[in-house]
């Protein structure tokens, strides 16, 4: 692939996206040790053996309800999806507590991703963030960043009748902001990021450090792999 500005110069006649969508657990923010902490605490009063950070670090990236379901069938995906409603949504009430309760701090934020995100906007690049994670726990985190005023768009797990791997959310911003999928970029962690964008006819780029389920990301066939964020100014 060529470089980014060579391909958007390509493609659509601009030099860089016009539109760069975020994912946010595992992409910006390390937020699995608040994640894996609420998950033992809801753990602990369900009376169950607790999961810890290695375990949960393969289970994000679906939503809280998938969450708590890999965590009440330890990662056992057929046993998860199996659960009826009247156990999951008990344990679910106990981890949106515990983790609520660690969202007025700052979840820490990658290295490179701040001055990403500052020079995409002094550009005047429209930047939008795209995550799984319902609205609820989305906008508290957001304040506690100091990013409540960045995303032109935020669009939340809960928000449209599909989340990612779907290309809904993604196209759904494209049409808010008015600008073609071509014209854009996607920026993730997980094969559902790179498979969202791919099937909505965006670009992507995938990082080293997140949250892929335990699986290399580039195995998704990302069109940039990027160690750090901020590799992608040069």
């Amino acid at each position: 692939m060529p470089a980014i500005s060579e391909h958007f110069n390509h493609s659509a006649g601009q030099s860089g996206p016009a539109l760069v969508m975020f994912d946010l657990d595992g992409t910006l923010i390390d937020s699995v040790p608040d994640l894996a902490a609420a998950v033992d605490r809801m753990l602990l009063q369900l009376e169950r053996p607790l999961a810890g950070t290695e375990k949960v670090s393969h289970w994000v990236g679906n939503g809280s309800e998938m969450l708590v379901r890999r965590a009440l069938a330890d990662g056992n995906e057929l046993q998860a999806m199996a659960l009826p409603a009247t156990e999951v949504e008990p344990a679910r009430a106990l981890f949106n507590e515990a983790y609520l309760g660690a969202l007025d701090h700052a979840t820490g934020v990658f290295a490179g991703v701040q001055t990403l995100l500052d020079e995409l906007l002094a550009k005047s690049v429209q930047v939008a963030l795209v995550t799984n994670k319902p609205r609820l726990f989305t906008v508290p985190l957001l304040q506690s960043l100091g990013w409540q005023d960045t995303f032109a768009v935020v669009m939340c797990g809960d928000d449209l009748a599909e989340k990612k791997p779907s290309p809904a959310p993604l196209l759904h911003v494209c049409e808010q902001l008015a600008i073609k999928p071509a014209n854009s970029l996607m920026v993730g962690d997980s094969r559902h990021d790179i498979r969202a964008a791919q099937a909505a006819g965006i670009a992507t780029v995938a990082v080293t450090y997140g949250y892929n389920h335990g699986e290399d990301i580039a195995l998704s066939n990302p069109d940039w792999v990027v160690s750090r964020l901020d590799q992608l100014l040069a």
